[in-house]
């Protein structure tokens, strides 16, 4: 047996927060002497705490290392190397987001010593005016907080993706996400994800038509703010009003294609004041 102790120092983890892991049930002492109160950890223990710092260290939270180490057996190996994948790809497009605002922050440097003023990039965004059919959508409307709308976009595209599969719908178009909110609100918003479809069946509704102002960004979602920022500038100038959700158009896969070569159409319906 080790003393919290020792455990501590061979794992590389306080003893404060190894009797954390205690009270939150992630890993607790094989042992606790009645009399003194002093917590002893198994060797046996050390490679699930092993467990717990690689998996930490992947960025996965707590919550999801408990649920991880309560998998069974049989079908640990096949369920670990997804949620690696699932990471790995998110970490990925993190890493790919990072690249691309050092590299806008590197062009914007270039811009301020050449004298051209920063934000006048904003001129190059293009705004028309189109009509656009009514839509079949399959979709899911939940609410959904910044911090997850990554993961989120994944995770609930492949829902549909899936459900596509099983019940052999025809795709007709690109993947959409939908956006309900009146406002931004950080800790959740009114999101729907859809995709065109054919058929009419359990989860898919009708997406009416209409007059819409439409831009198309070509770069990496960070960009989208000053789609819509340009977008609405330009509603408010040419004496038009937002009449429902404004909703992105995926061109581009996000898992195939680099940010900077990502394509994103912007739809606002409106009408004339």
């Amino acid at each position: 047996m080790l003393s919290i102790g020792e455990f501590s120092k061979i794992c590389g983890v306080s003893a404060k927060t190894l009797r954390y892991y205690d009270e939150i049930g992630l890993i607790h002492p094989d042992e606790i002497n009645g009399d003194n109160g002093y917590r002893y950890y198994s060797i046996g223990q050390l490679e699930k705490m092993l467990w717990i710092n690689r998996l930490k260290a992947y960025q996965f939270s707590l919550e999801e290392i408990g649920a991880i180490l309560d998998w069974e057996q049989d079908h640990f190996e096949a369920n670990i190397y997804n949620a690696l994948n699932r990471k790995r790809r998110g970490l990925q497009e993190k890493l790919d987001a990072a690249a691309y605002t050092l590299n806008q922050i590197s062009l914007d440097i270039s811009n301020v010593e050449k004298g051209i003023p920063i934000m006048s990039y904003l001129q190059q965004i293009e705004v028309q005016l189109v009509e656009t059919v009514p839509m079949n959508v399959l979709s899911i409307r939940l609410k959904l907080s910044s911090d997850h709308y990554a993961e989120g976009y994944g995770a609930y595209f492949s829902r549909l993706y899936e459900k596509i599969a099983t019940e052999q719908l025809t795709l007709r178009g690109s993947p959409m996400t939908i956006y309900h909110s009146p406002e931004y609100n950080p800790a959740g918003n009114d999101t729907e994800f859809a995709i065109p479809v054919e058929e009419a069946v359990t989860g898919t509704r009708d997406l009416p038509g209409g007059l819409c102002a439409k831009s198309v960004l070509k770069g990496s979602y960070t960009q989208l703010t000053s789609v819509y920022a340009k977008l609405s500038e330009w509603i408010d100038r040419e004496g038009y009003v937002l009449l429902k959700s404004p909703y992105e158009r995926y061109v581009s896969d996000p898992h195939y294609t680099l940010p900077e070569d990502r394509i994103t159409e912007v739809y606002f319906p409106v009408k004339k004041k």
